[in-house]
């Protein structure tokens, strides 16, 4: 073992593809098919002693420590793209992205980048249309969006199902 987490040394590795709507449970699930094929793969090589091993280089600036539950507030002076991937990104089962919306704090479990325009200099962030709701960015676009208050008891169902 190693001090650190992710600077052990690579000794298999396996891409999976991603998605742009794909949330982190997704690319979970994704990674850890790839972890079972790749340590099936190697696996007689590491008992053996005779695996092929490359040093990890780390290098300052690219390396993201442990996360925050804070990490996950929007800010919606951000372009809509990276709005959606900040929202996918902390997705539940994770802490999720958050907004506070009419003075309550709402999660926001998924989002879509969308082709209806936002009006950014606006103080509304949060808005209806088309039937649906929308999250308003920086840049002027907008991300459809799938918003949850947060429960004072019994958890609150989403507004409406994607298809």
């Amino acid at each position: 073992m190693v001090e650190r987490a992710d600077a052990g040394d690579i000794v298999d590795q396996q891409s999976v593809p991603i998605l742009q709507d794909d949330d982190a449970r997704e690319v979970f699930a994704k990674v850890t098919v790839a972890a079972e094929t790749v340590l099936a793969r190697s696996l007689p090589q590491l008992i053996a002693g005779t695996a092929a091993r490359t040093p990890q280089r780390i290098v300052p600036g690219q390396y993201f420590g442990r996360r925050k539950p804070e990490d996950g507030r929007i800010d919606w002076s951000r372009p809509a793209p990276e709005i959606h991937n900040l929202v996918r990104a902390v997705a539940p089962p994770f802490p999720a992205a958050f907004a506070e919306v009419g003075g309550e704090r709402w999660e926001i479990h998924r989002t879509r980048v969308s082709a209806c325009r936002a009006f950014p200099e606006e103080r509304v962030r949060l808005f209806a249309a088309d039937g649906r709701c929308y999250l308003a960015c920086g840049d002027g676009g907008s991300c459809c969006c799938w918003p949850r208050p947060m429960p004072v008891g019994p958890s609150i169902p989403p507004l409406w199902h994607s298809g």
